[in-house]
């Protein structure tokens, strides 16, 4: 559930959060599955059972060729060897990529014309977890409704009936070529007639799946690199390195002289940028600068950018400037790109980094985004710094968060739908009330956006304590 207070386009995600779900899922999330691996449900078995849905759900096609891509998690051999051996009982055909991002499998499942696309990985969580993404044969992730089926189907008993037999059974092959196919689509996006000489560029792979592609990426499109995190050990992704820890490629930056630090995280399918002074500069920013860029040209298709409701007011009233819009989704870069595909807009992302060109590719890439920045920077000749101070204003944020003893729609919560509607009166379209539930847990997360640091910390801790009485309230 969220409640807001800045415009339609806001109020319409608003109304979208507090859809009921239509189903019950025990397994996949808003990001597939994940958890501590070998225990549930990241062990084994699971994914044993992914791979025979996943094949099952392709052999109605008449076959099924499934790539699937990892990142460097000690656990990613035994996630892989158990999932392969799945789709292999249902007669599948596994193409192992080895560890790669993200947007590789998204890419190299379309290239290869595979049937499906597995990512063995936990994005940006400690190594001791692992998980498990889909991506169906358009290289875009599974929507929910074939997620249920995949998960509905690793349920049913009678698939074990199914298996494949003798001369049937699937095989397994490694794709020795993934990585350089994947550096040589990413190098395509840059724009033809730039290139990176005399550039220095600090990346931080994170110690994760893009710790070869990274590095080669920049260096033979021209840039002097420097690269960090790009030791994986099987226990140190994202270990004080990535965009999880900028405080590294901060210092290094500045240490080096560099231009940019761009710091991937596990999966490589975000960024976080740090301009030549060492300062981050979030997704808002980088989306405030590429979008009226690309407004400017006439390639933001649809005049719009598609971004969560937790992006910043800033970067609203920032498009608002160059005469385009902000259309708001609930989180998660799953929900973004579905929103781009149904209304026909080209580019979108989340504050945290993920960042979608649709025109590029299918999925949140971090390679492909920093290229698209580099390229705003040599066109303009003005460094980074300077560019993230005039992209946008950013309007005072304050995070809150408060677990309760059990979640309950919004609308059933008097204390906290009263004092909503109060401080949105208060704020006086000058900010923005953002409540919702936490995807895993009955913590309800409260964000305040408005011109007073102040006020909006007041309006927070205050929304927080009224969530509190009304969950004392029901439980007496």
């Amino acid at each position: 559930m969220a409640a807001a207070a800045s415009g339609p386009d806001t109020q319409a995600s608003a109304k979208e959060e507090t859809k009921p779900a239509t189903h019950a899922r025990r397994l996949f999330g808003t990001d597939g599955i994940r958890g501590p691996a070998n225990e549930w449900p990241m062990t084994p078995e699971i994914a044993f059972k992914v791979g025979c849905a996943v094949a099952h759900v392709a052999r109605r096609r008449g076959h099924a060729k499934i790539l699937v891509g990892k990142d460097t998690r000690l656990s990613g051999y035994m996630i892989e060897t158990a999932l392969a051996s799945g789709v292999c009982a249902f007669g599948g055909r596994v193409l192992l990529c080895g560890p790669i991002p993200t947007p590789a499998v998204a890419y190299l499942t379309t290239s290869m014309r595979a049937d499906a696309g597995v990512v063995i990985s936990a994005s940006h969580n400690p190594f001791q977890d692992n998980g498990i993404k889909l991506f169906g044969p358009d290289g875009f992730k599974l929507p929910d409704q074939q997620e249920s089926e995949i998960e509905r189907l690793m349920e049913d008993v009678s698939l074990d009936a199914m298996r494949a037999t003798g001369d049937q059974v699937g095989r397994a092959e490694r794709v020795e070529a993934a990585g350089g196919r994947y550096v040589t689509y990413v190098k395509s996006t840059f724009p033809k007639d730039l290139v990176l000489d005399g550039i220095r560029v600090v990346v931080d792979a994170a110690h994760g799946a893009a710790y070869k592609v990274a590095p080669t990426v920049f260096a033979e499109l021209g840039a002097e690199v420097v690269a960090l995190g790009v030791k994986p050990n099987g226990r140190n992704i994202n270990k004080d390195v990535g965009a999880l820890h900028p405080q590294t490629i901060r210092e290094i930056v500045k240490q080096k002289r560099a231009a940019i630090g761009i710091a991937l995280d596990g999966d490589a399918d975000r960024l976080i940028v740090v301009d030549e002074k060492g300062d981050v500069v979030d997704g808002d920013v980088i989306m405030a600068l590429c979008a009226t860029r690309m407004m400017q040209r006439g390639e933001l298709r649809g005049g719009a950018l598609v971004a969560t409701v937790m992006s910043n007011l800033g970067l609203e009233r920032a498009l608002l400037g160059v005469g385009a819009k902000l259309v708001r989704t609930n989180v998660g870069d799953r929900y973004v790109v579905e929103a781009m595909r149904s209304g026909g807009y080209t580019f979108g992302g989340e504050q945290s980094g993920h960042l979608i060109f649709l025109d590029h590719a299918s999925t949140g890439d971090g390679l492909v985004a920093a290229l698209q920045l580099l390229a705003i920077m040599i066109r303009e000749g003005r460094p980074l710094s300077e560019l993230a101070k005039e992209a946008m204003t950013r309007v005072p944020q304050v995070l809150e968060g408060v677990t309760l003893k059990a979640r309950r729609p919004i609308e059933a919560m008097p204390r906290l739908s009263r004092a909503i509607e109060s401080f949105e009166r208060e704020l006086a379209g000058e900010g923005r009330i953002l409540v919702r539930w936490s995807g895993t847990e009955p913590k309800l997360r409260v964000m305040v956006e408005g011109p007073n640091d102040t006020e909006i910390k007041r309006i927070a801790v205050e929304l927080c304590e009224a969530a509190k009485l009304d969950s004392e309230a029901s439980s007496t």
